[in-house]
């Protein structure tokens, strides 16, 4: 397949998550689209440097977002493969300069995988007073074949903000792994959300890790799982509270439909310094009732009830 089908086969999925693709190509906006293990698409603006380089089956891309810059439209990141097997591997190393702000939009496109693994590892650093968010959601093919692994890393210094979200909510998921890891220095924010759904035989894991190192560090982690027909969902969210006045809330829910899903989820709250606030809540059990039998009253019937119950808590 030639480089021009790549893109357009891209860009047509991309299209079905709501992404208008002509932002690929607008060269006022800072974008990459990565294609298997090659750069297919590359625009760099003022205040932003992406230099990627291919590596054995994938590509690393080098992210720096410069001192005191505001990047003031995101930052469109796109992971593509669409051959039906193979791997794919991608390193991406993001350091948000002091005082700097930036939004990336991360699309994970595989539309034609039958046999396929994806292995992302992104190593942030979002230095002092700075401000990041990074949005990732996917879109994967509908045979649940794909084997996935996403893993951050993140370290947040005084003052910075850094919000990460993790979507793949519109197709089957196959075995997924999610794991991210955020550190927080003294008055920094951080954010960490899951949302998936899980259908048929699909397998999910997601480990979000809260470890508060600053004093009045804040830090929230939230997942929301949707586990239908006979998948499996595991959740395991932990938070640290390590240093005075620091704060953290763990929070998961997950809504299950079918007698044969397997789900659960553990939290993991640890404090070494008495004046630190951990605090966690977490739900495990069918659609609501009560908002069921307001929308079958309305005269939807009981799947059709679930399903807008389903997409509302999903895409809220």
């Amino acid at each position: 397949m030639d480089v021009k089908r790549e893109f357009e086969t891209i860009v047509k999925t991309v299209e079905k998550l709501g992404t208008d693709a002509s932002k690929f190509l607008d060269k006022r906006i800072a974008s990459i689209i990565i294609s298997g293990d090659k750069v297919i698409g590359l625009n760099n603006v003022e205040g932003i440097r992406l230099v990627p380089k291919q590596i054995e089956n994938g590509v690393q891309v080098d992210m720096e977002i410069l001192e005191n810059v505001h990047i003031p439209m995101p930052v469109h990141v796109c992971t593509g493969y669409v051959e039906k097997r193979g791997l794919q591997k991608v390193i991406f190393n993001i350091i948000v300069r002091k005082g700097a702000r930036v939004k990336f939009l991360a699309h994970c496109v595989f539309p034609q995988a039958e046999e396929f693994t994806h292995n992302a590892i992104s190593n942030v650093i979002v230095e002092e007073e700075a401000y990041m968010e990074y949005a990732d959601e996917h879109y994967h093919s509908d045979l649940g074949t794909i084997n996935l692994s996403t893993k951050t890393i993140a370290h947040v210094k005084e003052g910075g903000v850094y919000k990460n979200s993790f979507s793949l909510t519109k197709t089957r998921v196959g075995k997924l792994n999610v794991l991210m890891d955020l550190t927080l220095e003294k008055d920094a924010v951080g954010e960490l959300v899951s949302k998936v759904k899980a259908s048929k035989k699909d397998e999910v894991k997601i480990n979000e890790i809260l470890k508060l190192e600053g004093s009045h560090s804040k830090g929230l982690a939230k997942t929301i799982v949707v586990a239908l027909d006979e998948s499996r969902a595991k959740v395991l969210n932990e938070a640290y509270g390590n240093a005075p006045y620091s704060r953290a809330h763990i929070s998961c829910e997950e809504i299950t439909k079918g007698d044969k899903v397997n789900v659960s989820t553990v939290p993991i709250l640890k404090i070494t310094n008495d004046l630190s606030e951990l605090t966690h809540e977490a739900s495990i059990g069918r659609v609501n009732q009560k908002q069921l039998e307001m929308l079958m009253a309305k005269g939807l019937n009981e799947d059709e009830a679930t399903e807008l119950i389903i997409k509302g808590l999903l895409h809220d």
